[in-house]
């Protein structure tokens, strides 16, 4: 079901050149891109793999969801698989690692891998405690459906209330959902592929991981990848001032409102010791 579902989105995408073009479509990818993004990079990434910063239980529920609907499997896989690449990163047991592995199997081929299907929950112990993300993780496939199925029913709705806009269910599935889950997808792991040959280091790492200003503006901050690597438990990636990291001040709202909490932040700017290295690769 795994290979399925991340094949039959991608089989998904070409159902644009038969439902058509409108800006409600656009729109809707947009949406569902941007979603996504939040729930990997708040959810999946600085809150469950790294416990960057604390929130209400709610509020876990919906970042878990957020991040499942995205279709990349569930929070407790997830997690444990990236507390796995930090603890081996560009050695032999990483199987996200360019270095060590084909290009494209660390992009996206460990996924289809079926010695990778299994959730670790030995490395996820503090998140297992709580029955709704083993819920999520174990019937990952429900959130991404139910967004699907909300979106085929407002571009049905849309279709028949409102014509002009030219829309209908299968065009926002096709658009919003088969689209924006797959370019999200390899957005995503562009992290672990690219981000680790293409780029610059702000630290000397014992890995190759890079921070790259193109993907940390399309993955909401994760580009900072080098900046991560240095210091995998704050929940800021962009350290210096003009490395924006959209996730981080998207948290900061939420923080303000209450809804999140002891957000770790990055030492002093002024004790950064950064080494203007860079890769000209």
């Amino acid at each position: 079901m795994s290979c399925l579902g991340f094949i039959g989105t991608h089989a998904g995408v070409a159902l644009i050149f038969i439902t058509g073009f409108s800006w409600v479509a656009l729109f809707s990818l947009f949406c569902v891109y941007a979603l996504n993004m939040f729930g990997i990079s708040a959810g999946f990434h600085r809150y469950f793999s790294h416990r960057s910063y604390k929130t209400n239980r709610f509020f876990q529920f919906v970042l878990a969801w957020l991040g499942t609907s995205a279709a990349q499997r569930g929070p407790l896989w997830w997690a444990a698989h990236h507390r796995d690449h930090h603890r081996h990163s560009d050695q032999k047991e990483d199987i996200h690692s360019p270095i060590r592995e084909a290009f494209w199997y660390s992009h996206f081929g460990w996924i289809l891998c079926p010695e990778n299907f299994a959730t670790k929950h030995s490395r996820v112990r503090d998140l297992t405690k709580y029955p709704e993300l083993r819920f999520l993780d174990r019937f990952y496939l429900v959130p991404p459906f139910v967004r699907a199925s909300i979106l085929f029913g407002l571009g049905s709705f849309l279709a028949s209330n409102y014509p002009q806009l030219q829309t209908s269910g299968p065009q926002l599935l096709a658009w919003g959902f088969f689209a924006g889950t797959m370019i999200s997808y390899h957005i995503t792991f562009s992290i672990n592929s690219f981000a680790h040959l293409f780029g610059s280091r702000s630290y000397e790492t014992s890995d190759s991981s890079k921070n790259n200003w193109l993907l940390a503006l399309l993955t909401f901050g994760e580009g900072w990848h080098n900046n991560h690597h240095q210091y995998p438990g704050l929940e800021r990636h962009g350290h210096r001032w003009w490395e924006f990291d959209l996730t981080h001040s998207l948290l900061k709202i939420l923080s303000s409102l209450g809804v999140v909490y002891d957000m770790r932040v990055q030492p002093p700017i002024d004790k950064l010791k950064y080494e203007s290295t860079r890769n000209t690769a």
